[in-house]
Protein backbone atom coordinates (compact mmCIF):
# COMPACT_ATOMS: atom_id res chain seq x y z
CA UNK A 1 0.00 0.00 0.00
CA UNK A 2 2.51 1.98 0.62
CA UNK A 3 5.15 1.11 -2.13
CA UNK A 4 8.29 2.48 -0.66
CA UNK A 5 7.20 5.93 0.03
CA UNK A 6 9.88 7.49 2.64
CA UNK A 7 8.28 8.00 5.99
CA UNK A 8 9.83 9.38 9.53
CA UNK A 9 8.10 8.09 12.35
CA UNK A 10 9.05 10.12 15.91
CA UNK A 11 8.12 7.99 19.44
CA UNK A 12 8.99 4.73 17.32
CA UNK A 13 11.23 3.18 20.24
CA UNK A 14 8.42 1.31 21.54
CA UNK A 15 4.40 0.75 22.44
CA UNK A 16 2.58 2.35 19.75
CA UNK A 17 5.46 3.99 17.61
CA UNK A 18 6.97 0.15 17.16
CA UNK A 19 3.75 -1.46 16.26
CA UNK A 20 2.93 1.93 13.66
CA UNK A 21 6.64 1.21 12.21
CA UNK A 22 5.53 -2.48 12.14
CA UNK A 23 3.08 -2.22 10.13
CA UNK A 24 4.23 0.52 8.12
CA UNK A 25 7.54 -1.68 7.15
CA UNK A 26 5.03 -4.89 6.19
CA UNK A 27 3.54 -2.01 3.63
CA UNK A 28 6.37 -1.52 1.80
CA UNK A 29 7.59 1.91 3.55
CA UNK A 30 10.98 3.06 3.56
CA UNK A 31 11.05 4.05 7.44
CA UNK A 32 13.41 5.75 9.58
CA UNK A 33 12.41 5.71 13.25
CA UNK A 34 13.19 8.39 15.70
CA UNK A 35 13.04 7.93 19.62
CA UNK A 36 14.52 9.80 22.55
CA UNK A 37 15.34 6.40 23.72
CA UNK A 38 18.13 5.30 21.40
CA UNK A 39 18.36 1.60 23.13
CA UNK A 40 15.06 0.57 22.24
CA UNK A 41 14.81 2.82 19.59
CA UNK A 42 17.98 0.48 18.17
CA UNK A 43 16.30 -2.78 19.20
CA UNK A 44 13.07 -2.01 17.47
CA UNK A 45 14.66 -0.65 14.32
CA UNK A 46 17.22 -3.50 14.15
CA UNK A 47 14.21 -6.31 14.11
CA UNK A 48 12.81 -4.70 11.17
CA UNK A 49 15.93 -3.77 9.24
CA UNK A 50 15.40 -0.12 9.16
CA UNK A 51 17.12 3.00 10.23
CA UNK A 52 17.34 4.69 13.67
CA UNK A 53 18.01 8.13 14.27
CA UNK A 54 18.56 9.93 17.72
CA UNK A 55 16.04 13.05 18.51
CA UNK A 56 15.00 14.87 21.81
CA UNK A 57 11.50 16.82 20.11
CA UNK A 58 11.96 19.62 22.98
CA UNK A 59 15.23 20.59 21.31
CA UNK A 60 15.07 22.61 18.10
CA UNK A 61 19.10 21.69 17.36
CA UNK A 62 18.02 17.79 17.75
CA UNK A 63 15.39 18.46 15.02
CA UNK A 64 17.29 20.21 12.88
CA UNK A 65 20.17 17.68 12.81
CA UNK A 66 17.71 14.96 12.68
CA UNK A 67 15.87 16.78 9.48
CA UNK A 68 19.20 16.99 7.64
CA UNK A 69 20.06 13.24 8.33
CA UNK A 70 16.71 11.96 6.91
CA UNK A 71 17.30 14.27 3.96
CA UNK A 72 20.38 12.68 3.10
CA UNK A 73 19.04 9.28 3.25
CA UNK A 74 15.83 9.94 1.22
CA UNK A 75 17.34 12.53 -1.28
CA UNK A 76 15.43 16.00 -0.08
CA UNK A 77 12.44 14.09 0.04
CA UNK A 78 9.82 13.23 2.35
CA UNK A 79 6.57 11.11 1.65
CA UNK A 80 5.12 10.60 5.25
CA UNK A 81 5.63 12.37 8.63
CA UNK A 82 4.25 10.59 11.94
CA UNK A 83 4.08 12.73 14.87
CA UNK A 84 3.87 10.21 17.57
CA UNK A 85 6.60 11.33 20.34
CA UNK A 86 4.88 12.71 23.16
CA UNK A 87 4.70 12.48 27.16
CA UNK A 88 2.24 10.09 27.90
CA UNK A 89 3.70 8.04 31.27
CA UNK A 90 3.34 9.81 35.26
CA UNK A 91 1.37 12.40 34.53
CA UNK A 92 -2.21 12.34 35.20
CA UNK A 93 -3.86 11.55 38.40
CA UNK A 94 -4.33 15.02 40.06
CA UNK A 95 -7.01 17.48 39.56
CA UNK A 96 -6.26 20.74 37.84
CA UNK A 97 -5.84 22.54 41.07
CA UNK A 98 -2.62 20.16 41.72
CA UNK A 99 -0.51 19.89 38.67
CA UNK A 100 2.92 21.84 39.01
CA UNK A 101 4.06 24.34 36.44
CA UNK A 102 7.65 22.25 36.00
CA UNK A 103 4.84 18.95 34.66
CA UNK A 104 3.02 21.35 32.91
CA UNK A 105 5.62 23.12 30.45
CA UNK A 106 7.01 19.73 29.70
CA UNK A 107 4.25 18.39 28.29
CA UNK A 108 3.00 21.59 26.53
CA UNK A 109 7.24 21.90 25.41
CA UNK A 110 6.83 17.91 23.91
CA UNK A 111 3.73 17.19 22.97
CA UNK A 112 2.81 20.83 21.41
CA UNK A 113 5.97 22.57 20.39
CA UNK A 114 7.77 19.63 19.78
CA UNK A 115 4.97 18.68 16.99
CA UNK A 116 5.28 22.15 15.35
CA UNK A 117 9.23 22.33 15.03
CA UNK A 118 8.92 18.48 13.81
CA UNK A 119 6.49 19.53 11.21
CA UNK A 120 8.05 22.69 10.45
CA UNK A 121 11.39 20.91 9.84
CA UNK A 122 10.06 18.54 7.53
CA UNK A 123 7.59 20.74 5.71
CA UNK A 124 10.30 21.58 2.94
CA UNK A 125 11.13 18.07 2.51
CA UNK A 126 7.47 16.62 2.52
CA UNK A 127 6.22 19.41 -0.47
CA UNK A 128 9.55 18.07 -2.19
CA UNK A 129 7.42 14.75 -2.74
CA UNK A 130 4.62 16.33 -4.29
CA UNK A 131 2.52 14.04 -2.10
CA UNK A 132 3.36 14.06 1.39
CA UNK A 133 1.72 13.00 4.23
CA UNK A 134 0.99 14.08 7.51
CA UNK A 135 -0.18 12.47 10.60
CA UNK A 136 -0.35 13.25 14.12
CA UNK A 137 -1.44 10.94 16.91
CA UNK A 138 -3.52 13.16 18.94
CA UNK A 139 -6.18 11.24 21.95
CA UNK A 140 -10.15 10.60 22.47
CA UNK A 141 -9.64 12.09 25.91
CA UNK A 142 -9.33 15.51 24.37
CA UNK A 143 -12.83 14.60 22.95
CA UNK A 144 -14.51 13.47 25.90
CA UNK A 145 -12.73 15.97 28.26
CA UNK A 146 -11.11 13.39 30.81
CA UNK A 147 -10.48 14.09 34.12
CA UNK A 148 -7.12 14.44 36.39
CA UNK A 149 -5.16 14.40 33.09
CA UNK A 150 -5.77 18.06 32.25
CA UNK A 151 -2.04 18.85 30.82
CA UNK A 152 -1.80 15.84 28.67
CA UNK A 153 -5.62 16.64 27.48
CA UNK A 154 -4.95 19.86 26.68
CA UNK A 155 -1.50 19.32 25.08
CA UNK A 156 -3.54 16.91 22.47
CA UNK A 157 -6.92 19.45 22.06
CA UNK A 158 -3.83 21.95 20.75
CA UNK A 159 -2.69 19.23 18.17
CA UNK A 160 -6.12 18.50 16.92
CA UNK A 161 -6.73 21.95 16.68
CA UNK A 162 -2.71 22.33 14.84
CA UNK A 163 -3.70 20.15 12.18
CA UNK A 164 -7.49 21.37 11.26
CA UNK A 165 -4.65 24.94 10.58
CA UNK A 166 -2.03 23.25 9.53
CA UNK A 167 -4.25 21.43 6.44
CA UNK A 168 -5.17 25.25 5.54
CA UNK A 169 -1.31 26.23 4.94
CA UNK A 170 -0.10 23.03 3.72
CA UNK A 171 -2.72 22.40 1.07
CA UNK A 172 -1.69 24.13 -1.88
CA UNK A 173 1.24 22.47 -1.59
CA UNK A 174 -0.28 19.07 -1.90
CA UNK A 175 0.65 18.35 1.53
CA UNK A 176 -2.04 16.46 3.29
CA UNK A 177 -2.42 16.18 7.45
CA UNK A 178 -4.62 14.28 9.83
CA UNK A 179 -5.18 13.37 13.35
CA UNK A 180 -5.75 10.36 14.66
CA UNK A 181 -7.53 9.97 18.23
CA UNK A 182 -6.63 6.53 20.29
CA UNK A 183 -8.51 5.34 23.29
CA UNK A 184 -6.55 4.01 25.95
CA UNK A 185 -4.01 1.10 24.33
CA UNK A 186 -2.86 -1.79 26.01
CA UNK A 187 0.95 -1.00 25.96
CA UNK A 188 3.79 -0.25 28.29
CA UNK A 189 2.58 3.17 28.31
CA UNK A 190 -0.57 2.71 29.55
CA UNK A 191 0.45 0.37 32.43
CA UNK A 192 0.43 3.44 35.15
CA UNK A 193 -2.94 4.02 34.11
CA UNK A 194 -5.95 2.67 36.95
CA UNK A 195 -7.47 -0.44 36.29
CA UNK A 196 -11.09 1.23 36.73
CA UNK A 197 -10.28 3.45 34.08
CA UNK A 198 -9.29 0.54 31.54
CA UNK A 199 -12.75 -0.96 32.44
CA UNK A 200 -14.38 2.23 31.81
CA UNK A 201 -13.32 2.00 27.97
CA UNK A 202 -12.96 -1.76 28.31
CA UNK A 203 -16.80 -1.89 28.91
CA UNK A 204 -18.31 1.29 27.57
CA UNK A 205 -16.45 0.64 23.61
CA UNK A 206 -19.27 -0.11 20.92
CA UNK A 207 -17.18 -2.96 19.93
CA UNK A 208 -16.29 -3.72 23.84
CA UNK A 209 -12.89 -4.71 25.07
CA UNK A 210 -8.95 -3.68 24.89
CA UNK A 211 -7.82 -1.57 22.21
CA UNK A 212 -4.52 -3.13 21.14
CA UNK A 213 -2.07 -0.55 19.02
CA UNK A 214 -2.56 -2.86 15.92
CA UNK A 215 -6.31 -1.70 15.63
CA UNK A 216 -5.00 1.82 14.89
CA UNK A 217 -2.07 1.55 12.84
CA UNK A 218 -3.83 0.31 9.37
CA UNK A 219 -5.77 3.58 9.90
CA UNK A 220 -2.19 5.55 9.96
CA UNK A 221 -0.67 3.19 6.84
CA UNK A 222 -3.71 4.38 4.81
CA UNK A 223 -3.50 8.12 5.87
CA UNK A 224 0.04 8.21 4.82
CA UNK A 225 -0.68 7.22 1.16
CA UNK A 226 -1.35 9.31 -1.67
CA UNK A 227 -4.97 8.70 -1.92
CA UNK A 228 -5.91 10.16 1.51
CA UNK A 229 -5.20 13.70 0.48
CA UNK A 230 -9.05 14.24 0.42
CA UNK A 231 -9.34 13.98 4.40
CA UNK A 232 -6.66 16.26 4.93
CA UNK A 233 -7.71 18.48 8.16
CA UNK A 234 -9.89 15.78 9.78
CA UNK A 235 -9.37 14.54 12.80
CA UNK A 236 -10.38 10.30 13.38
CA UNK A 237 -11.44 9.38 16.06
CA UNK A 238 -10.33 5.46 15.94
CA UNK A 239 -10.94 3.80 19.37
CA UNK A 240 -13.62 1.08 19.00
CA UNK A 241 -16.36 3.67 19.45
CA UNK A 242 -16.03 4.65 22.98
CA UNK A 243 -16.61 8.55 21.59
CA UNK A 244 -17.72 9.93 18.51
CA UNK A 245 -16.54 13.15 16.57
Amino acid sequence: MLNNRSILLTGGARGLGAEIAKCLFEHGAKIIIADIDAEEGRRTANKLGVQFLHVDIEDPNSIEALLKDVAKTFDGKLDGLVNNAAIATGIGGVSFEEIDLNTWDKVMRVNVRGTWLMTRAAAPLLRASGSGRVVNIASDTAIWGAPLLLSYVASKGAIISMTKSLAQEFGSDQVGITAVAPGILTTDSTNDVSATRHSFYNENRAVPGPQAPEDITETISFLLTKGALTLTGQLLTVNNGFVFS
